[in-house]
């Protein structure tokens, strides 16, 4: 099981938007990976609109947004052009993702909801889990981003 401190797997997929999106390539950057049990159900919907509708937001705070379900990419991007998600959501329906990160619950071989904030150079610095209560990982990451931002552009970081 993926612990906070351990390296995040790398992965390498074709978003909804046509874009290869590889965890190496936004290194430098930090990352917000969300794992979703089903496009198209309620708490999903619930779930990818809050995203959306705070994506602004949370590049403010120097994340980058990436969602990933085990649905097809032809149904995660119908969901996405449904929904006008314009960051990158990921169909994964090989599984290939959600298994490096131990997301699939054991029976339904679908993703838990579990969400991974990834540093900059490519750590799981914050792991939130809440199945039911949809909100709370956006409300969540957003108290993490704020009570933990990022040093300016250029600026050392503390090797204390």
């Amino acid at each position: 099981m993926i612990q906070v401190g351990d390296s995040a797997p790398d992965f390498t997929a074709t978003d909804c938007q046509g874009q290869p999106v590889s965890l190496r390539a936004l290194r430098g950057r930090r990352v917000v990976l969300f794992f979703f049990p089903r496009a198209f159900t309620i708490g999903c919907t619930i779930e990818i609109r809050a995203f959306r509708d705070n994506q602004a937001r949370l590049q403010a705070l120097g994340a980058e947004l990436v969602g990933v379900s085990v649905d097809s990419v032809s149904t995660q991007c119908a969901f996405a052009a449904q929904e006008d998600i314009h960051f990158a959501l990921i169909g994964d329906e090989r599984r290939l993702i959600s298994t490096s990160y131990d997301v699939l619950w054991p029976v339904l071989k679908v993703d838990r909801r579990i969400t991974f904030i990834i540093d900059p150079a490519g750590r799981i610095e914050s792991i939130i889990r809440h199945e039911v209560r949809v909100h709370r990982h956006l409300d969540d990451v957003l108290k993490y981003l704020q009570a933990h931002p990022l040093p300016p552009e250029g600026a050392e970081r503390s090797h204390a």
